[in-house]
């Protein structure tokens, strides 16, 4: 049975943007001599750079094709001020959307290479 995520990957066309992105959000940095994952909570982002993915790779990769959510553990309000404060674009939200677990309020987001980023706080 499956009990839940432990990993993802995206693919970036500029990794210094990626990174700097991501740290932004709170993720922490761990760059193994070119692979780099991106941690928070308890899952990981995987890192590829596009025309260099590690083996093996999801068979179609496509810069920008992600829409990945986070569950936030800050108010809501005072998270999208940090982002704000961060220069970070909010490109929707705050939003009431459901999840997993039910009724959420989100803020919707774009990476460097297009990716949808939902970042959501259950009521």
């Amino acid at each position: 049975m499956i009990k839940k995520v432990d990993h993802i990957v995206i693919t970036t066309a500029n990794i210094e943007e990626c990174i700097e992105f991501y740290k932004k959000l709170g993720f922490t940095v761990h760059d193994d001599f070119g692979r780099y994952e991106l941690f928070a909570g308890d899952f990981k982002i995987n890192v590829h750079i596009k025309g260099h993915e590690l083996l093996p790779h999801a068979k179609n990769v496509k810069i920008g094709s992600g829409d990945l959510c986070f569950e936030i553990s800050d108010d809501i309000n005072a998270f999208k001020d940090s982002l704000l404060a961060k220069n970070l674009e909010i490109e929707e939200g705050i939003v009431e959307r459901h999840g997993v677990k039910g009724v959420m309020q989100s803020i919707y987001l774009r990476d460097p290479d297009g990716n949808l980023i939902e970042l959501s706080k259950y009521k």
